[in-house]
Parts: structure tokens; C-alpha cells; sequence
């Protein structure tokens, strides 16, 4: 189970919402964000951003990376190109192999490879792992911040 599962539920009950109203908000079932908060299902990039932004916080802070709540001159959106601008350069600043990262994310080559060609936007559990692993800001990674970058 992600780390990020606990505070989905704490941000929510902290502003007295019930999973049905975050559900609304994210534009999904009831259900289905239940599934998201219990550790079943995956949230979604897309939803997680729409989720952040609504409760003005970090990607950082759902996944437990900082206690800092939101950063200032955060971007709404998500660029799928920024984004893979960015995995890509953080991958080689770290002297990774795309082979290497796919290996330690338990995926294959292919899959990253397509991220950092912008195919696809990246799955919230790899942006998750990829982050930790390299020890690197979620938020900066998607292209929301510019600093900071890296975390401790």
C-alpha cells in the first residue's frame, strides 16, 4: 500500500468532506474513490492533480516526501512534455539507464521509454517510486514547481 492512501483520507476528513463530495469533485463514483483511499484501485495522475489543486496541497505532501503542506507558484495543469522532459533529465543526472529505472520501478523498458517520450503520462505509482527512488520532488517532476527539486 502507497503511503499517499493515508493522507487522501486525512486531507479529506481535515476539510470535512465526505467521500461522496470528494467523489463529486474529482468528477468519479462514490465508490470508486473509495477504492482509491483503501489501497484497491490506483488514483489516477489526472484525478490526484485535480484532488491536490482543489485542496491546494502538494503531490510532495500526499506522498508523504514533506510535511509542507502546498508550495507557492504552483501550476494547475500537468504537461504530459514537461513531464518527460523532466524524467528523462533527472534519469540522466542520476546516471540511470532507462533499463535500470524499469527494473527498479518492476516494469520494462518499453514503459518508461514511453514516458519519457511523452506517449503516456506517467502512472501515479512510478511517479510515486521514481521519485523516491531518485530522491526528487513529485511536484517538480510534473512540472508544477520548478524548486525545489530535489528532497532529503
Amino acid at each position: 500500500m502507497f503511503m499517499y492512501l493515508k493522507r487522501l483520507k486525512e486531507i479529506r476528513l481535515a476539510n470535512n468532506f465526505n467521500q461522496a463530495k470528494v467523489a463529486d469533485v474529482l468528477g468519479i463514483d462514490r465508490s470508486t474513490y473509495s477504492s482509491f483511499e483503501i489501497g484497491r484501485d490506483t488514483i489516477p495522475i489526472e484525478r490526484l492533480n485535480i484532488f491536490v489543486n482543489f485542496f491546494n496541497t502538494s503531490f510532495d505532501y500526499i506522498f508523504e516526501f514533506t510535511d509542507i503542506y502546498n508550495y507557492s507558484d504552483v501550476k494547475n495543469d500537468i504537461d504530459i512534455n514537461e513531464v518527460a522532459i523532466r524524467l528523462k533529465a533527472t534519469r540522466k543526472e542520476c546516471k540511470c539507464t532507462q533499463e535500470y529505472i524499469a527494473l527498479e520501478l518492476n516494469t520494462n523498458h518499453s514503459v518508461w521509454c514511453r514516458y519519457e517520450q511523452a506517449k503516456f503520462l506517467i502512472n501515479t505509482n512510478f511517479l510515486y517510486s521514481y521519485s523516491k527512488l531518485i530522491k526528487c520532488s513529485a511536484d517538480y517532476l510534473l512540472g508544477k514547481i520548478d524548486s525545489p527539486k530535489y528532497l532529503k
